[in-house]
């Protein structure tokens, strides 16, 4: 369970801690004073989408800290490198800062906001406002009544194979065209593909050409230079050259290189020079005679260049990039020309698969109608017991159009309905629901989904929207049931909740300083009797308004008392 709650510079509250109890605990304050701010921060806690905006005015960043007690084992945590510490808590961290950015710690360990949303679902379950209006939308009932019904293991297994089955319509989709298109396109990559192998592309082609055309277009420098250093190494009949140099150098020393050691250590360098000079004149010789220039080479190797340029324009950048595009148009034309031999066993594969989409679809549809009429008792059993007793409940199938009748979840159009009168038809809810009824229908189907979920902690934002009298007392009832076996958090304006509170908070927003604060108040008895006044009467408190609330509290502590005794 939620056990403590660390807020600091969110909005209006720049330094809160609330400590959370098992059961039902409730906040309650004035419109405005803060209680979303607490929900928002829980939010947060569980890998919700923050805002920088959340921070408090003049402060660099925000920080929220939760503690989760009596965590169960979960592989989720062993699969992400974290464990539980002996008593079996969590502690999570979440830093907002003005930049935007976002750090997240689960007992000291860094985790991304997607890591921290995963373990969130499986920690706390929020239902706000909004969900009401989830309960309108058609297109949410299916995923309700799966979720009721546990359908994953048919759900997953069918979904891959009709993902499979539209991948083998795509491609059939892809081979299929008429006579006169796929005539004019093998034209086309008949004529690309001529062009082409004509061409008779080489890898490496174009770069050893324009080294070759560089070359080419340079040689009367080059010869020149290269006849130069080979006269200054090796000389003519008239003059030696520097080899000849040094060698009569090297001759003239190693006759007394043996009466000085520093002579010695000359004539050695000689030696050593004149090997050196030899064999860059020997290397000069071979360049000068690798020099072979055939008259109009250049102007070949100017026009095959030209072709590779004028085919770069139209098939790659490159030759590597047209010889790619070479082998898919051959690629493209064989599987044209073979289509329909493709396109035939193909349909087979399609018929296949199709077969065994509809045996699961229909597997599927036959789990969900059952878990549908369960689903059906108990939410009328729910609403009973929200004061809704003549309340008739019930999920409509109704086939799915399209090519296959089924799409990506399953053969079914799930749509709810109901009937809030005794003789009236059962109509879809969003045409006959008002908004207290719409309350408490969600509040039953959330309460019958949240026994299939290892989520302990529930959390209801003002979900009592339009419930009041006795109804809102049948409510109050249902929350405190349900807080028998999970933690219930509770935002609400209605003193029949707030009554049935195991743990009351009070959220209070005032000034110091020309600065707004908000703080939450853990409220004795008095204070709970005084704040069930406030929420009953509004500003004018009366003693018959007090004892009213001293009434209300009185029994609800009856009503929890009984029930601990049944």
């Amino acid at each position: 369970m939620l056990s403590l709650l660390h807020i600091e510079n969110i909005a209006v509250i720049e330094s809160v801690d609330i400590q959370f109890d098992s059961g039902f605990n409730v906040l309650t304050g004035e419109t405005g004073a803060g209680k979303s701010i607490v929900i928002d921060a829980i939010s947060a806690i569980i890998g919700a989408r923050t805002s920088r905006d959340l921070i408090r005015t003049g402060a660099k960043s925000a920080r929220v800290e939760a503690q989760f007690t009596q965590v169960q084992p979960m592989p989720w945590l062993e699969e992400n490198g974290l464990s539980l510490d002996g008593s079996g808590s969590l502690v999570i961290q979440r830093e907002i800062q003005s930049d935007g950015k976002n750090i997240c710690r689960v007992n000291g360990r860094l985790l991304n906001v997607s890591q921290l949303r995963e373990l969130g679902q499986q920690l706390v379950n929020i239902h706000g406002q909004h969900d009401g209006q989830q309960l309108l939308d058609e297109s949410c009932h299916l995923s309700y009544l799966d979720s009721f019904g546990e359908t994953e293991a048919l759900l997953t297994p069918y979904q891959e194979t009709f993902r499979e089955l539209t991948a083998i319509r795509r491609e059939i989709a892809s081979l299929q065209m008429d006579d006169a298109v796929k005539s004019r396109r093998m034209d086309s990559l008949h004529f690309q593909i001529g062009e082409l192998e004509r061409a008779d592309l080489k890898e490496g082609e174009e770069e050893s050409l324009t080294e070759r055309r560089t070359l080419l277009r340079n040689a009367e420098r080059l010869i020149s230079a290269v006849e130069g250093a080979h006269f200054a190494l090796s000389g003519d009949d008239e003059r030696e050259g520097a080899a000849s140099l040094i060698a009569a150098a090297e001759g003239s020393l190693s006759s007394v290189s043996g009466m000085s050691e520093e002579i010695a250590g000359v004539t050695e360098r000689l030696v050593e020079l004149r090997s050196a000079a030899e064999d860059a004149a020997e290397l000069v010789r071979d360049l000068r005679e690798s020099f072979s220039f055939e008259p109009g080479e250049l102007d070949e190797i100017e026009s095959r260049l030209d072709v590779l340029y004028r085919l770069k324009k139209k098939y790659g950048n490159s030759v590597s990039e047209m010889l790619a595009y070479l082998e898919k148009c051959r690629a493209e034309l064989s599987e044209i020309e073979y289509s329909s031999d493709t396109i035939a066993k193909l349909e087979q594969r399609k018929a296949a698969v199709l077969a065994k989409a509809k045996c699961q679809a229909e597997a599927l549809s036959a789990r969900r109608r059952e878990a549908a009429e369960a689903l059906r008792e108990r939410i009328q059993s729910e609403l009973r017991q929200l004061d809704m007793p003549k309340v008739r409940f019930q999920v409509d199938f109704s086939p799915k159009g399209g090519e296959f009748g089924m799409d990506e979840t399953g053969m079914d159009e799930v749509q709810f309905l109901m009937s809030a009168n005794v003789g009236e038809d059962l109509k879809p809810i969003q045409r006959i629901a008002s908004g207290g009824e719409l309350s408490r229908i969600m509040l039953a189907l959330k309460n019958v989904l949240a026994e299939n979920e290892a989520v302990a902690t529930l959390i209801f934002d003002e979900v009592d929207t339009g419930v009041s009298g006795r109804a809102a007392q049948k409510v109050a009832e249902k929350m405190a049931d349900v807080a028998g076996h999970k933690q219930v958090l509770c935002v609400t304006h209605l003193p029949q909740i707030a009554a049935m509170a195991d743990t009351h908070f009070s959220v209070v927003k005032g000034e110091r300083k020309g600065r707004t604060y908000t703080e939450v108040e853990l409220l004795t008895r008095t204070r709970r009797t005084e704040e069930l006044a406030r929420l009953t009467g509004g500003a004018h408190i009366t003693p018959a308004i007090l004892a009213g609330a001293e009434e209300l509290l009185s029994a609800a502590e009856g009503y929890k008392a009984a029930r601990r005794g049944r």
